[in-house]
């Protein structure tokens, strides 16, 4: 825009020409004492600075809307959500172990009692696994026969908790029923394989028992799929050489073998479970060679078996906390009568 002085609308010189001042005024004016004929150019952004608008100053926190409070809103409701569902779930399984706990005291005999013969003693360590969700089908028995020997068992069922529980207490009254037939060990693990082939579909277990003759010393037993027992004698250490026998539930095709040892005094027998033996950081042969070390070190007579088992478990590292450990030991006191 220009600025005249009188009628006559002069040409516009060009923009370089030395004529043309321009000035800082509003436009369409021109400042005092400008001479007639001047022309003033509309200023530029940088005579005025930027807009007003632009001068103010930003706020710290743009105000939220309404989507954004919905998203927070439902991200709280999730969290909380979220921790409702997980309470609920340690409440569950803190329920599930006292049952399950109770369950299997209510099935099991008394694992700190120790069972005096004439001429043995007899002791069991039971362990629960140190996890709320481990806790396994674990069990032993160690019970009189009509014939005055001594039944012993242990065995594991596949799986843990409640489902487990219950069928290790049908396996563990099943083949102490029959077991006062007297029948051969082989013969007794043969009948239960049938039982859970024919019964408990989709389940596994194994397990290790004997007939124990106080008057003899004289150990008959037989395997299914189990670790064999472990024999501590006179400072050495050995574990028993194992009969053929596979896992319960396998098949059915396949016989259950029988070995035996004699015992002669001094000696300590030790059946067991894999919980013993086994862990998530090792194999179960490594657990198997740590378990007798620590027997042969701890060592085990008489009336000191119940603080040796203590000492053993404590040698080993205490409880698995992944699985339960069942350990049943027969130490030899004497040298009572013995048959050939």
């Amino acid at each position: 825009m220009v600025g005249v002085v009188g009628g006559a609308k002069p040409a516009l010189p060009p923009a370089d020409s030395p004529d043309v001042t321009p000035v800082a005024a509003p436009v369409g004016t021109l400042p005092a004492g400008a001479p007639s004929g001047v022309a003033v150019p509309e200023p530029g952004p940088a005579e005025y600075g930027p807009p007003p608008a632009l001068l103010e100053p930003v706020p710290e926190r743009v105000p939220e809307t309404v989507a954004d409070a919905g998203g927070r809103r439902w991200a709280e409701l999730v969290v909380t959500e979220s921790w409702r569902q997980t309470q609920e779930a340690r409440e569950r399984a803190a329920e599930e172990r006292r049952v399950t706990l109770a369950l299997r005291e209510a099935i099991l005999p008394e694992p700190g009692a120790s069972i005096e013969l004439p001429y043995a003693r007899i002791a069991v360590r039971y362990v629960p696994a140190g996890r709320e969700s481990s806790l396994g089908g674990d069990w032993y028995d160690a019970a009189p026969l009509p014939d005055g020997r001594m039944f012993l068992a242990v065995g594991d069922v596949s799986g843990h908790g409640l489902p487990a529980i219950a069928e290790m207490a049908q396996l563990r009254h099943a083949l102490l029923g029959l077991s006062m037939t007297g029948a051969s060990p082989g013969m007794l693990l043969s009948w239960l394989n049938a039982l859970v082939l024919t019964r408990l579909d989709d389940t596994t277990a194994t397990a290790v028992c004997g007939h124990f003759d106080p008057a003899s010393r004289l150990f008959t037993w037989a395997q299914a799929g189990h670790p064999a027992p472990i024999l501590v004698r006179r400072g050495g250490v050995r574990q028993l050489g194992a009969p053929r026998g596979v896992v319960l539930g396998a098949t059915s095709s396949l016989p259950y073998g029988v070995a035996d040892v004699r015992l002669e005094p001094g000696d300590l027998l030790l059946m067991f479970t894999d919980g013993l033996v086994e862990r998530r950081s090792r194999d179960i042969g490594a657990g198997v060679s740590l378990v007798m070390r620590a027997a042969a070190s701890t060592g085990a007579t008489g009336a000191d078996l119940d603080a040796s088992l203590d000492r053993l478990l404590e040698a080993i590292g205490g409880p698995n906390p992944e699985d339960d450990t069942c350990l049943l030991a027969v130490a030899v006191t004497g040298d009572g009568p013995r048959t050939a």
